[in-house]
């Protein structure tokens, strides 16, 4: 296998504007519109730019690249601390409880309530891999080479994580959550507000937004059965996340009702059980892993066959090569 995660370039704007142009709508960290896409690089180039540990608000945005052809066929972001430009708003599913002494009965109403809690936190989103590549374990390779960057920079990042997964979006382009809620205080469409959240980022949802509870028995059954939900395509991602120990503990995105999903950054599974090693020899390698090599700008990460050795480890001959690395060097590396 050809692929390799990298850090991305100014020149894989087109591959991301073409991949973006595939998400359906509703991918808040990969939108179709290339100043975005652009700001996006130029951040995270200065991400991977500095060299100090200063816990700061920056973004790092990696690729999936067949070395073969050149094509970039994925891509997924770490953000490291958010909440620090403006608030980070979610919606809390919490309950009110009243009692009717005259009545005898108790009265409990699901409501959702405008929160900062995950303020801080880093975040882990951006993951989309193209429609030809959905085989052979790209998504996972995708998803767990950010992990592995992590622990390789771990004091860039906060002790929280989050991840956002997309809501329910209707066959039309529309959000059932967002026509329920949102919808009913702007004068615009999901289609218009999701583009505008694209650009402009989702703090005008929380500056027009009542700040008071939201009873959800007063949205309609559309609205209400989307509430946490992943939408379709984001179903295997929520697997994952809940793999590597993320859970959903009630929070929702303000803007398409999809579930947040959080976990504490040391009791992350890849980045509790990786392991750095010296490459002893190439060879036949071992057992199936994912390894990385290289700091910030210099990181590479690809699927891998790791072996155990008396000096190290043996690391087989085609994930050296994509790897850029001989005897003597050290990777990260866990297991499949």
């Amino acid at each position: 296998m050809s692929f390799v995660i990298r850090p991305a370039r100014a020149d894989d704007l087109q591959h991301l504007y073409e991949m973006a142009k595939l998400t359906g709508g509703g991918f808040t960290n990969l939108p179709p519109e290339k100043k975005s896409l652009i700001a996006k690089l130029e951040r995270s180039a200065e991400a991977f730019a500095r060299t100090d540990d200063a816990l700061k608000d920056e973004l790092f945005v990696l690729v999936l690249e067949n070395v073969a052809t050149g094509e970039v066929r994925g891509t997924c972001q770490i953000f490291t601390q958010v909440g620090q430009r403006w608030p980070f708003y979610s919606y809390r599913i919490g309950t009110e409880t009243k009692h009717s002494e005259a009545l005898g009965r108790t009265f409990r109403a699901e409501i959702l309530s405008l929160v900062n809690d995950l303020e801080g936190c880093s975040e882990v989103g951006g993951l989309f891999l193209h429609p030809g590549e959905r085989a052979g374990g790209l998504g996972i390779l995708l998803a767990r080479s950010r992990y592995l960057f992590i622990a390789m920079h771990r004091a860039r990042f906060g002790d929280r994580m989050l991840a956002e997964l997309r809501g329910v979006i209707d066959e039309a382009g529309g959000s059932p959550f967002w026509d329920g809620v949102a919808g009913r205080f702007f004068g615009m469409n999901f289609q218009q507000a999701d583009e505008f959240n694209a650009i402009h980022g989702n703090q005008f949802i929380a500056d027009l937004m009542p700040k008071h509870p939201i009873y959800t028995a007063m949205l309609t059954e559309t609205a209400r059965s989307v509430i946490g939900l992943p939408h379709p395509s984001g179903r295997a991602a929520m697997r994952m996340l809940e793999n590597e120990g993320f859970a959903f503990e009630n929070y929702i995105d303000i803007f398409d009702g999809g579930p947040t999903m959080t976990a504490r950054t040391d009791q992350v599974a890849t980045i509790r059980d990786c392991r750095t090693d010296q490459v002893a020899a190439i060879g036949p390698g071992g057992g199936a892993a994912i390894a990385a090599r290289g700091m910030l700008g210099e990181f590479r990460a690809c699927h891998a066959k790791v072996g155990t050795d008396s000096d190290g480890v043996t690391l087989d001959a085609a994930s050296a090569d994509l790897l850029g690395i001989e005897p003597g060097a050290r990777i990260v590396h866990a297991a499949r």
